[in-house]
């Protein structure tokens, strides 16, 4: 339920079409390939930098929500509490039954997740860091050993 949603849809969540640009970069890197294709189509770099993003600023909110819904409702059990998060960030609309029971600030912050899940993470992160301003310095290339 993380992922699923289709571009263009209501659903939130992380896009299929995400889902496809990082499978595909995972298989160009164990084929050793330098370029990305789908489709018959080259995955310009920017795009691929963006699905990342998308998968990391995801996964640390829920991670973030999920350690803020274990604060206000400590009562609650830990995988229920994540399940509702996960719900509510991909605006799924299921549930374990125990949204009446959480806290008032719980409850915020299951609306807040939802809100953040359907708007976008990219487009939160954006609102809130700026647009990045065009720098004229460039910087030389370095390997690294990653792994």
């Amino acid at each position: 339920m993380f992922i699923g949603g289709s571009p263009g849809g209501t659903a939130g969540g992380i896009k299929t079409t995400t889902l496809r640009v990082l499978t595909s970069c995972t298989g160009a890197i164990l084929q050793e390939k330098e370029e990305v294709h789908i489709y018959e189509r080259q995955v310009p770099f920017s795009l691929i930098l963006k699905a990342v993003g998308v998968l990391i600023g995801s996964v640390v909110t829920v991670i973030i929500t999920t350690i803020l819904m274990t604060l206000t409702d400590p009562a609650v059990d830990f995988i229920r509490l994540l399940f509702e998060v996960v719900s509510a960030f991909a605006t799924v609309g299921l549930s374990t039954g125990i949204t009446a029971d959480l806290s008032a600030p719980g409850k915020l912050v299951i609306v807040a997740t939802m809100y953040v899940g359907r708007v976008g993470i990219l487009l939160l992160m954006g609102a809130l860091l700026g647009d990045p301003r065009p720098s004229a310095i460039r910087y030389p290339e370095e390997n690294m050993l990653v792994g």
